[in-house]
Protein backbone atom coordinates (compact mmCIF):
# COMPACT_ATOMS: atom_id res chain seq x y z
CA UNK A 1 0.00 0.00 0.00
CA UNK A 2 1.45 3.67 -1.12
CA UNK A 3 1.32 6.09 1.63
CA UNK A 4 -1.05 8.39 0.64
CA UNK A 5 0.17 12.13 -0.54
CA UNK A 6 -1.01 15.67 0.24
CA UNK A 7 -4.72 15.81 0.05
CA UNK A 8 -5.31 11.78 -0.60
CA UNK A 9 -7.76 10.66 1.54
CA UNK A 10 -7.59 8.22 4.37
CA UNK A 11 -9.37 5.15 4.90
CA UNK A 12 -8.81 2.43 7.50
CA UNK A 13 -10.61 0.01 5.77
CA UNK A 14 -7.78 0.08 3.24
CA UNK A 15 -5.15 -0.26 5.84
CA UNK A 16 -7.20 -2.95 7.27
CA UNK A 17 -7.59 -5.19 3.87
CA UNK A 18 -3.51 -4.09 3.31
CA UNK A 19 -2.54 -5.79 6.73
CA UNK A 20 -5.13 -8.65 5.78
CA UNK A 21 -3.69 -9.12 2.33
CA UNK A 22 -0.31 -9.65 3.30
CA UNK A 23 1.01 -13.00 1.97
CA UNK A 24 2.29 -14.25 5.48
CA UNK A 25 -1.10 -13.16 7.68
CA UNK A 26 -1.52 -16.59 8.31
CA UNK A 27 1.11 -16.14 10.96
CA UNK A 28 -0.07 -13.09 12.68
CA UNK A 29 -2.00 -13.39 16.15
CA UNK A 30 -2.52 -9.87 16.75
CA UNK A 31 -3.06 -6.76 15.09
CA UNK A 32 -3.62 -3.49 16.42
CA UNK A 33 -5.02 -0.52 14.72
CA UNK A 34 -4.12 2.95 16.20
CA UNK A 35 -6.52 6.03 14.87
CA UNK A 36 -5.35 9.61 15.76
CA UNK A 37 -8.47 11.96 15.77
CA UNK A 38 -8.20 16.11 15.86
CA UNK A 39 -9.01 16.70 19.28
CA UNK A 40 -10.89 20.03 20.41
CA UNK A 41 -8.09 21.51 22.49
CA UNK A 42 -4.05 21.59 22.24
CA UNK A 43 -1.80 20.12 25.02
CA UNK A 44 -1.68 23.13 26.31
CA UNK A 45 -5.84 23.35 26.60
CA UNK A 46 -6.72 26.04 23.85
CA UNK A 47 -9.39 25.58 21.71
CA UNK A 48 -8.77 24.34 18.28
CA UNK A 49 -10.55 24.47 15.33
CA UNK A 50 -8.48 22.06 13.53
CA UNK A 51 -4.73 21.46 12.16
CA UNK A 52 -2.80 20.51 9.38
CA UNK A 53 -0.27 18.12 8.98
CA UNK A 54 2.85 17.57 6.91
CA UNK A 55 5.10 14.21 6.25
CA UNK A 56 8.41 13.76 5.30
CA UNK A 57 7.88 10.92 3.03
CA UNK A 58 11.40 9.66 2.31
CA UNK A 59 11.72 9.45 6.59
CA UNK A 60 8.36 7.36 6.77
CA UNK A 61 9.63 4.94 4.53
CA UNK A 62 12.82 4.37 5.99
CA UNK A 63 11.26 4.45 9.76
CA UNK A 64 8.87 1.56 8.02
CA UNK A 65 11.53 -0.64 6.49
CA UNK A 66 13.54 -0.79 10.10
CA UNK A 67 10.31 -1.75 12.20
CA UNK A 68 8.92 -4.24 9.42
CA UNK A 69 12.32 -6.19 10.20
CA UNK A 70 11.69 -6.30 14.20
CA UNK A 71 10.84 -9.62 15.28
CA UNK A 72 7.81 -11.40 14.55
CA UNK A 73 6.22 -8.06 12.90
CA UNK A 74 4.15 -9.48 9.87
CA UNK A 75 3.14 -6.10 8.58
CA UNK A 76 2.98 -2.80 9.53
CA UNK A 77 0.91 0.07 7.42
CA UNK A 78 0.32 3.01 7.75
CA UNK A 79 -1.88 6.37 6.41
CA UNK A 80 -1.34 9.91 7.47
CA UNK A 81 -4.16 13.10 6.97
CA UNK A 82 -1.29 15.32 4.97
CA UNK A 83 -1.84 18.31 2.97
CA UNK A 84 -5.21 19.33 3.43
CA UNK A 85 -6.86 21.26 6.69
CA UNK A 86 -8.57 18.95 9.05
CA UNK A 87 -11.24 20.11 11.35
CA UNK A 88 -12.00 18.49 14.93
CA UNK A 89 -13.28 14.97 14.85
CA UNK A 90 -11.49 13.84 11.30
CA UNK A 91 -9.23 11.51 11.23
CA UNK A 92 -5.55 12.24 11.17
CA UNK A 93 -3.70 8.69 11.11
CA UNK A 94 -4.32 5.32 10.53
CA UNK A 95 -1.64 2.67 11.90
CA UNK A 96 -1.48 -0.88 11.86
CA UNK A 97 1.09 -3.43 13.36
CA UNK A 98 0.61 -7.00 12.64
CA UNK A 99 2.83 -9.61 14.43
CA UNK A 100 2.66 -12.95 16.26
CA UNK A 101 2.58 -12.30 19.84
CA UNK A 102 1.34 -9.40 21.96
CA UNK A 103 4.77 -9.27 23.50
CA UNK A 104 6.17 -8.23 20.25
CA UNK A 105 3.16 -6.17 18.57
CA UNK A 106 2.88 -3.59 21.63
CA UNK A 107 6.27 -2.36 22.11
CA UNK A 108 6.64 -1.79 17.95
CA UNK A 109 3.36 0.32 17.66
CA UNK A 110 3.87 2.47 20.44
CA UNK A 111 7.99 2.83 19.28
CA UNK A 112 7.01 3.35 15.50
CA UNK A 113 4.31 5.93 16.59
CA UNK A 114 6.21 8.15 19.13
CA UNK A 115 8.81 8.09 16.12
CA UNK A 116 6.25 9.10 13.60
CA UNK A 117 4.82 11.81 15.51
CA UNK A 118 8.82 13.26 16.93
CA UNK A 119 10.51 12.50 13.44
CA UNK A 120 8.18 12.29 10.69
CA UNK A 121 4.96 14.42 10.87
CA UNK A 122 4.67 18.23 11.92
CA UNK A 123 1.29 19.87 12.74
CA UNK A 124 0.09 23.55 12.57
CA UNK A 125 -2.77 23.84 14.57
CA UNK A 126 -5.55 26.04 14.06
CA UNK A 127 -7.07 28.55 16.56
CA UNK A 128 -10.26 29.34 17.88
Amino acid sequence: MDTPKAGDTIDLGAVMAAVKGHPDYDKVGMALYHNGVVRSTSRDGRKVSGLRVVVDHDRLEVILARFRKKPGIIDIQIQIAAGRDLVVGDDVMFLAVAGDIRDNVVPVLRDMLDEVKSTVTAKTEFFV
